[in-house]
């Protein structure tokens, strides 16, 4: 057994990535069905190297990478912070896909892939790490807040017992 922080622990897939399309909201089902539809489309600009390019999906609890798969140049990254819906096509049970909110801008953009073998198993695990993710932040968040509130009753604390010490010195100082 290695000794990998939980943020080292990766899985990854070979998957047919079949383009990346800006969307309008963040989640929904009909989200993806447009986004597909689009990429279908001839008139759409798309880039051959793109479309129904074979890519590394590169899983972690930071994020989802996107690779080319034979040379691993990074296409894109998204933070799982970022990624708001994921699902499979119910039109096209291979092909799935994920929206994530730009890091920089305020858009959304829509990641579709293709498999036929592993679309269902990484719907299942990209959710589970979104879940375990916001889980883990909101532990964090909850925790922060204790020990904030924590601080603060025991600086109202110690400022009544400093205020009870000051009256108990000005009689006798008179």
């Amino acid at each position: 057994m290695t000794d990998l922080s939980d943020e080292d622990n990766e899985i990854y897939f070979a998957v047919k990535f079949l383009g990346r399309v800006e969307v309008v909201r963040s989640e929904g089902i009909q989200i993806l069905d447009e986004a597909f539809q689009s990429l279908k489309m001839p008139e759409k600009e798309t880039t051959g190297k793109q479309q129904k390019s074979k890519v590394s999906l590169f899983l972690s609890m930071s994020g989802i990478d996107i690779l080319e798969h034979k040379t691993k140049f990074m296409l894109y990254t998204c933070p799982l912070a970022t990624v708001s819906f994921c699902a499979i096509l119910s039109t096209t049970p291979k092909v799935f896909g994920f929206v994530a909110k730009h890091p920089a801008a305020d858009m959304y953009h829509c990641y579709l892939f293709q498999s036929k073998t592993f679309a269902h198993l990484l719907v299942s695990i990209i959710g589970d790490a979104f879940r375990a993710t916001n889980r883990e932040q909101s532990l964090r968040g909850g925790g922060r807040d204790l020990i904030v509130e924590a601080l603060r009753h025991k600086n109202k604390v110690l400022q009544r017992e400093n205020s009870e010490l000051r009256m108990r010195l000005s009689p006798s100082a008179d």
